[in-house]
């Protein structure tokens, strides 16, 4: 079906996509059209074409009006960019103001579905105490050879000793994420336990060879994040409470504290997995292995994915295989997509089941 006159007046004033129940309808003025790429349809991999009207949005003008729409939840978030076929590169939608990093060197626009918004917690409040946040540069020892690398430290603003999550991706989580400002509201809210945090810069490149199930950033973590931490930050003592850190990551990451987690249990006893990769071509990481095996079962775990991402599938594969092999593990499904705003908007889920506030 297509557009009404009024739906074209209406991105023209108010911008793509114009909303109505649950389809959202996206407008281009050209003597061409670009295909729309999005989460929901794998990007490049599968994009969508704009049909030709005969309306224009300019009196006597020679470019034509396209269009296409897309049915989606209510309370769906979604990144989608414009793409050129022809010389195979992403643009911004001109009739959406809204847009951000997609960590991949472009941007992405974005919008709400109707019954959803960004979660209040991302959000910094006047009233809220800010913990600390500090930078440190860590030799990165087995990572690469005399290489630093930056790390940030955040320390609750109480004095007591608390338990450390350490995060992978630290730096995309800490600005895209807005990390400190969601456990900051989360401390002052008292939905979660103090915490500290431990926010590792990735190998940019070499991230792919860090993450999936590596023992040497295991070996990293051992010998020079932890250092620091215990150094710089009143922690917990893992010897007398074993298992009482957390890891978060999101994609490989989410792998990667999957693995940390198993490999390390007497020290994190708590994994974050925000849409996990457990497979590649077919073959599954070493993680999913250890699963089988049921190793370390007393790990408390918390999943989540989005329904709009390809990952939504083998999470629900590896979570029901955790549950098979008796591990504690909480599983959630979010309506969005692979990216960090995502992530953002539901990881305080997750931190207030894995660090609930203490009576």
């Amino acid at each position: 079906m297509s557009p009404s006159q009024d739906t074209i007046q209406r991105a023209r004033e108010f911008g793509n996509p114009v909303i109505r129940g649950n389809r959202a309808t996206f407008i281009w003025e050209g003597k061409t059209a670009p295909h729309l790429i999005s989460d929901l349809h794998g990007w490049e991999a599968n994009p969508k074409t704009l049909k030709r009207l005969g309306s224009t949005l300019t009196p006597a003008s020679s470019k034509s009006i396209w269009s296409v729409s897309l049915t989606l939840p209510r309370d769906a978030y979604l990144e989608y960019a414009f793409y050129d076929p022809v010389s195979q590169q992403r643009f911004p939608d001109p009739l959406n103001r809204k847009s951000g990093n997609n960590g991949i060197g472009s941007r992405n626009n974005f919008f709400y579905m109707p019954e959803t918004m960004p979660s209040p917690f991302s959000m910094r409040r006047a009233d809220v105490p800010n913990g600390a946040l500090s930078s440190h540069r860590v030799d990165t020892w087995m990572l690469q050879d005399y290489g630093e690398r930056d790390v940030w430290l955040y320390k609750p603003p109480i004095k007591e000793a608390v338990p450390l999550l350490v995060v992978y991706d630290g730096y995309d989580y800490l600005h895209r994420g807005r990390l400190v400002t969601v456990v900051d509201n989360l401390i002052a809210d008292k939905r979660i336990r103090p915490i500290a945090m431990a926010l590792l810069q990735n190998g940019k490149s070499r991230r792919g060879v860090e993450y999936a199930c590596s023992d040497a950033t295991l070996a990293w973590l051992d010998h020079e994040i932890l250092p620091l931490a215990r150094k710089q930050l009143h922690l917990l003592d893992v010897k007398e409470q074993p298992g009482a850190y957390g890891v978060l990551g999101a994609s490989f990451g989410g792998l990667m504290s999957m693995y940390t987690g198993l490999r390390m249990p007497e020290v994190f006893g708590k994994v974050l997995s925000q849409s996990g990769v457990f497979e590649l071509e077919g073959r599954d990481f070493a993680a999913v292995d250890l699963i089988r095996h049921s190793h370390a079962r007393q790990l408390d775990i918390w999943m989540d994915a989005g329904k709009l991402e390809w990952l939504l599938e083998d999470n629900r594969r590896i979570h029901a295989l955790l549950q098979e092999k008796g591990y504690n593990a909480a599983y959630r499904e979010f309506t969005g997509g692979h990216c960090y705003t995502a992530w953002r908007d539901d990881v305080w889920r997750g931190l207030e089941a894995l660090f609930p506030a203490e009576d």
